[in-house]
């Protein structure tokens, strides 16, 4: 993944909070409910949309994502910038030792900018994951609410 890429993915996921990609739909009376007829139709309908789905949305809000261990991204630059390094070292300075060190060392350097990029579109596709069930819960409590008379945006 290239750097502007990155930055974009960044950029997204720092202006579109959960909160925004999922938020609970306003619902207005249309059928001259009361206040506290709302106030029981939300209750009921925020119950349906949880038992419907089987959605909490407060424990996908609270949960974090789930963490991934170490994926070996520095191991494998390691590895990759010592051969090459060998092989550079061998033609250059006939010291294929050196050259390995030296490879080695930036390979690491490289491998953990991969690793950084790769925990970064984890932790997007899990906020999207997150947004996109959210919705999914949200979209039941809308359809309870209209059935019950109400205008919901």
């Amino acid at each position: 993944m290239e750097k502007s890429t990155l930055t974009m993915l960044v950029t997204v996921a720092l202006t579109l909070p959960v909160a925004a990609w999922a938020q609970k739909p306003s619902a207005y009376p249309a059928k001259g409910q009361t206040a506290e007829q709302q106030g029981t139709d939300d209750g009921q309908c925020l119950a349906w949309a949880k038992q419907s789905t089987g959605i909490d949305p407060a424990a996908v809000a609270a949960a974090p994502p789930a963490p991934t261990g170490p994926q070996g991204e520095r191991l494998r630059g390691a590895a990759r910038g010592a051969v090459g390094g060998a092989v550079i070292g061998e033609i250059v300075d006939d010291d294929a030792g050196k050259g390995a060190s030296v490879g080695a060392a930036a390979g690491v350097v490289a491998g953990g900018a991969r690793a950084r990029r790769n925990k970064a579109a984890q932790a997007q596709q899990a906020q999207a994951s997150q947004a996109q069930t959210l919705g999914t819960y949200y979209n039941a409590y809308g359809a309870c609410m209209q059935g019950r008379g109400y205008t919901v945006k």
